[in-house]
């Protein structure tokens, strides 16, 4: 949901965003506020989000982004390249971090002294929780978000459980078939199969990516569910403790929080709601996403699928991208519509 003060402004992005979009270097548009020399002015504006700011002298005239959009000002945002949760590997021997992962991502980071780390939540747990590593056998590692159940057995009698994450880290970006083990940790953490299974996948929500010539199509989640048994599945979530809540209609500004395999427990604030984004996902594939939450940066490669809650413990979103400035969330209620979950109770 929308904000009732941001409704018209939402109007407005609406209108302007494919246009926005066809203009060079636009990753993004968002509802947001207008910063002006590093400080925040308050002001409600319509965020353009780019990948990188280029010299006016250097963009066609049709590629200046224009400074307000009727009677609403924009904010231009420089972010990077948005990813969908590129994995930490190791650095090649001549010290590059140039190598790829099977899906074709790059990773974030250049040197060993900018990794993350230690993992301490990529070792094996039983009972795992929210925030250890995860992940379909053939991908790297991802993060173990919550266990949840199904929505249509509250109130009643749940009879499956699962684990909660996004569909790249429990069914391979599509490419999964349902019942495939997935392994706690994950296989780059050393997770085996049979040793390490901890769940089968269940269902996920296909990603739609873009096809060069045909309209471009909408995502809104990049989530999946694998199911596991009742003893093995934890809800609370590592150094932030059982739910309290489900948050449907986060402001901007709301200091949120999350744990994950790589950055362990970080924080950032809400700082665009409503972002229709493009996420890349390695080999070519880019899909966009719409009615998303950025926040500032609190994640690294490895950490999709945490999930992100308030300071009162109410969840918030389901993290599954970002860059070295920005983390992309889903929002948490149409996680649960569209995989018929519940995350709390």
């Amino acid at each position: 949901m929308i904000p009732e003060e941001y409704i018209s402004l939402a109007g407005v992005q609406a209108a302007e965003e494919e246009a926005l979009f066809a203009r060079q270097n636009v990753v993004g548009v968002a509802l947001g506020t207008k910063w002006r020399d590093g400080v925040d002015t308050g002001e409600k504006a319509i965020t353009i989000l780019v990948d990188a700011k280029l010299p006016r002298e250097m963009l066609r005239e049709d590629d200046v982004l224009p400074e307000r959009l009727g009677d609403v000002p924009t904010d231009v945002q420089e972010v990077g390249v948005l990813q969908a949760g590129a994995p930490v590997v190791p650095l090649l021997d001549n010290g590059s971090a140039v190598r790829s992962d099977e899906s074709g991502v790059r990773l974030a980071y250049r040197t060993e002294e900018e990794q993350p780390g230690p993992f301490t939540l990529a070792k094996k747990f039983r009972p795992a929780f929210g925030g250890v590593s995860v992940g379909h056998f053939k991908i790297t590692a991802g993060t173990y978000s919550t266990a949840v159940y199904d929505a249509s057995a509250f109130p009643g009698k749940p009879s499956r459980y699962y684990i909660l994450s996004n569909n790249h880290v429990l069914a391979n970006s599509n490419a999964a078939a349902i019942g495939d083990p997935i392994l706690q940790p994950g296989p780059f953490d050393g997770g085996t199969a049979p040793a390490d299974v901890i769940a089968r996948l269940s269902r996920f929500v296909p990603i739609k990516f873009i096809q060069p010539g045909q309209p471009v199509p909408l995502n809104f989640v990049d989530a999946a569910i694998a199911e596991g048994q009742f003893h093995d599945l934890h809800r609370r979530v590592f150094w932030i403790g059982e739910l309290a809540g489900v948050n449907t209609t986060p402001a901007i500004g709301l200091q949120v929080q999350k744990c994950g395999r790589t950055t362990n427990w970080t924080t950032g604030t809400i700082t665009n709601i409503n972002a229709t984004v493009d996420v890349n996902y390695g080999g070519g594939q880019v899909a966009r996403f719409a009615q998303q939450i950025l926040t500032s940066d609190m994640s690294a490669g490895g950490d999709s699928g945490s999930l992100v809650v308030d300071l009162t413990k109410r969840a918030v979103g389901l993290l599954f991208a970002g860059s070295p400035v920005v983390t992309v969330m889903n929002r948490i209620s149409l996680v649960e519509a569209l995989l018929s979950i519940r995350v709390y109770p």
